[in-house]
């Protein structure tokens, strides 16, 4: 595994865990601990996604020169992302765990699709396209705050 696919792939994990921990807490009804985990997975996967769009997809398109290719389409998932942060975010502001619950399971789905075409297809292509560079451009995404 690169460096970079490496990096991005632990960071995915990451979030895994701490969106796991709070469904769970939506789902036992313990209401400060879903604030709590869900704030810490909602920070960490909106970091991630910026380091992509503002570090990894840019130093990409740059050297291929591709700006339509899967790139494009891991920003609209992006959106489609952010889209389920803010209605699960105002389902644990209501207490709903119903509609929270809901939300989870199809992000659930979304991520684990989206996940699996970064680790498995974008992340080696941009380990192999940018080669050398790797280690700045990682270096760089953890400077993103």
């Amino acid at each position: 595994m690169g460096e970079i696919s490496g990096y991005m792939t632990h960071e995915h994990r990451e979030c895994d865990e701490l969106f796991a921990k709070a469904e769970a807490a939506v789902d036992a009804g313990n209401w400060a601990a879903a604030d709590t985990e869900f704030t810490a997975y909602d920070n960490l996967t909106r970091l991630h996604l910026r380091r992509e769009e503002e570090v990894l997809f840019p130093a990409f398109e740059t050297r291929t020169g591709m700006t339509t290719g899967p790139t494009a389409m891991m920003r609209m998932e992006h959106n489609q992302i952010r889209a389920f942060l803010v209605s699960m975010t105002e389902a644990l502001a209501d207490r709903d765990s119903e509609m929270f619950l809901g939300e989870a399971e199809t992000l659930m789905i979304l991520t684990q699709q989206h996940n699996m075409k970064e680790e498995q297809i974008l992340y080696p292509m941009t380990d192999r396209t940018l080669d050398t560079d790797a280690p700045s451009v990682v270096d760089q995404m953890r400077d993103v705050e």
